[in-house]
């Protein structure tokens, strides 16, 4: 249990930051190429704001969880989880669909 705690908070840290980069540092090369192909120059402020901000919800998903769990010893912490993952990928359906020429696989 706390191995899968430990991985379940570092998880967590790793997208809470790439998300943060992607976001406010602008990098899109931590992004596949694949799915930034169509991406306009213009729209790249814009493009990596959504998959970073979609990176934060899956992190804070994950620590959330990890968190409640290490803290209350309940099961309620893992509803953090899928509501992470699932606001993460609205958010990056919502940007490659927006920013990618509307295409979900390049």
């Amino acid at each position: 249990m706390l191995i899968g705690l430990i991985v379940l908070l570092g998880v967590g840290v790793l997208f809470f930051v790439l998300g943060w980069l992607l976001w406010k540092k602008q990098r899109i090369d931590l992004v596949n190429a694949w799915h930034t192909r169509h991406v306009k120059k213009e729209d790249v402020p814009a493009y990596t704001k959504l998959m970073g901000l979609s990176l934060i919800a899956i992190g804070a998903g994950c620590l959330v969880t990890g968190i409640v769990a290490c803290m209350f010893e309940e099961n309620l912490g893992w509803l953090a989880l899928p509501a992470g993952f699932v606001a993460g990928f609205a958010l990056i359906w919502k940007a490659q669909k927006k920013y990618n020429g509307g295409k979900m696989i390049s």
